[in-house]
């Protein structure tokens, strides 16, 4: 019998986390589990109620070089992230983490062959070249952005609409179609390297310093796939194989914005607080009663709203696990 999930416990590999800054320099967040501890490498971060930037910090460049989602700026400086710790991380003064009173949410991976991410650091060549991974299987989803220079987040998704997924790209800081314009590919990624093209500040500027979020899809644990709209409140239904903690998504043939949802800001069934990756305003309700159900096995569409249910339109998601919908040991888990 094949395996139901390659992960039982999600919650070694991805969290996500809403707290409520004091404005210390040393304000210590602990997952909500504290009998399964993760260390962090990727923290990206979101006040709730106040616009402020989507902020980006992963343990490779280290805690305080920071990025925006919803911008094309380069690597900034601030005192964020005072350390990763076992269970949690610990947050200085910045106030796009850590304003006193003010609500936010943290979306936090582990980097880990495991759960398929890989932090990637590299330094442009101008000439096509070879990036290598550590994820030992093709990725699914990734994102480049180039450090030195203001050049837009590239994003490739497995899905994408064509018969060659790979050779089309989003950006992450626009709510813009899929194009296959300025790609910075070369070729297909592989199981082993990212195919990076030559001569795009996006990818590939000689002596230009990058990072690369990279994930391969394990079952029961992440998805990275795509549904059709059909502009009703009664919308698809998207099996993942896994109860969402994190749910992405982008509609690829048109403009519209990237939705983010998860378990922590909307911890009934229905998650109907919306964050953008693409903009800095605070959270917003989608509509009454509407948004999105986070199930067993994975997300049912309930809004209309072109940005997630567009009738006819074409959408890339992406989600990751609070639990798998069946564990290694055959047991199902329940809806929340």
């Amino acid at each position: 019998m094949a395996a139901f999930t390659e992960i039982d416990n999600p919650e070694l590999y991805f969290q996500a986390k809403a707290y409520t800054g004091n404005g210390s320099s040393s304000h210590a967040i602990t997952f909500d589990n504290t009998d399964t501890s993760m260390q962090p490498d990727l923290i990206w971060g979101k006040n709730r109620n106040n616009a402020e930037d989507n902020v980006i910090f992963d343990s490779v460049r280290g805690g305080t070089k920071r990025l925006y989602s919803n911008g094309n700026h380069v690597e900034g400086t601030n005192d964020a992230i005072n350390s990763f710790d076992s269970n949690g991380f610990n947050l200085n003064t910045y106030s796009s983490l850590n304003y006193n009173t003010y609500t936010y949410v943290a979306w936090c991976w582990k980097e880990s062959t495991t759960a398929g991410l890989d932090i990637i650091a590299y330094t442009g060549t101008g000439s096509v070249m070879n990036v290598s991974h550590n994820l030992s299987a093709v990725p699914g989803y990734f994102l480049i952005k180039n450090l030195d220079v203001d050049q837009a987040w590239r994003v490739f998704h497995q899905n994408m609409t064509t018969a060659d997924p790979y050779s089309n790209r989003m950006v992450l800081s626009e709510n813009t179609a899929q194009t296959t314009s300025a790609l910075g590919l070369d070729a297909d990624p592989t199981s082993s390297v990212i195919n990076i093209d030559d001569g795009t500040g996006c990818t590939n500027d000689s002596s230009e310093r990058f990072i690369c979020y990279a994930w391969a899809e394990k079952q029961g644990f992440s998805k990275f796939g795509t549904y059709q709209g059909n502009g009703n409140v009664d919308g698809p239904t998207i099996w993942t194989g896994m109860r969402p903690a994190y749910f992405v998504t982008k509609r690829a043939d048109s403009s519209n914005n990237w939705a983010i949802f998860d378990n922590k800001r909307s911890p009934s069934n229905l998650a109907d607080e919306r964050l953008r990756a693409d903009e800095s305003g605070a959270e917003g309700a989608v509509d009454t009663n509407e948004g999105v159900d986070l199930l067993s096995n994975g997300v049912k569409i309930r809004c209309a709203d072109a940005e997630l249910n567009g009738d006819g339109g074409t959408y890339v998601y992406m989600a990751f696990a609070e639990a798998p919908f069946v564990n290694s040991n055959g047991a199902p888990c329940n809806a929340r």
